[in-house]
């Protein structure tokens, strides 16, 4: 499985759709696409939410950031990651 770090960014009028059962739901997509969730946080600035999970590919990573999107009304910005000691070692 691959980490990939979603950053989220609000649509108007997404705002008012908050709820613990809209998370909730978030997370069921997340599952449905094969993924498993890490961490979930909101921000300030210009990043709103804040995603981490682990998906067997990209294809199904990038299923579940437009299946996220058409639901929340958040676009996201979803990138592949390794920790610093992968990286490390690829330089060795």
């Amino acid at each position: 499985m691959t980490t990939y770090i979603m950053f989220g960014k609000f649509a108007p009028g997404a705002m008012k759709e908050i709820s613990a059962e809209r998370t909730k739901k978030s997370v069921a997509i997340v599952e449905e696409c094969g993924g498993k969730g890490k961490a979930l946080y909101a921000l300030l600035g210009e990043t709103d939410v804040l995603a981490i999970a682990d998906f067997p590919s990209l294809e199904q990573a990038m299923k579940a950031s437009v299946e996220l999107t058409k639901l929340l009304g958040i676009s996201f910005t979803t990138s592949p990651a390794i920790t610093v000691e992968e990286f490390d070692k690829l330089f060795e």
